[in-house]
């Protein structure tokens, strides 16, 4: 009997803003600096808090919100910032762990 394997989907578990703050931290650690990465798993965030409220909220349009957080997308740091914003977070810097 062949075992049924279904899709991993991050964003159903992205429930509090410490929950997208934890998953965002892991996600731009890991990318090393790679922008469809961060893109991506700005994204990821965003489908769990609804896109259509947080392009409303960023003062994006939902399409262009998603096609900034696609895989081929390139955000601005304008987006990123307002995307972060009404996520209820913000971006913050401290020096890199070696």
């Amino acid at each position: 009997m062949a075992e049924k394997i279904s899709d991993y989907n991050a964003a159903e578990y992205l429930k509090t803003p410490e929950d997208v703050a934890a998953y965002l931290e892991l996600c731009f650690e890991e990318a090393q600096g790679d922008p469809a990465v961060i893109a991506a798993a700005l994204g990821t965030a965003a489908r769990a808090s609804g896109m259509s409220q947080v392009a409303r909220e960023a003062g994006l349009t939902r399409e262009g919100l998603y096609k900034a957080l696609s895989a081929d997308g390139n955000p601005s740091l304008s987006t990123i910032v307002k995307v972060l914003a009404a996520l209820g977070l913000r971006m913050a810097v401290e020096p890199r762990r070696v």
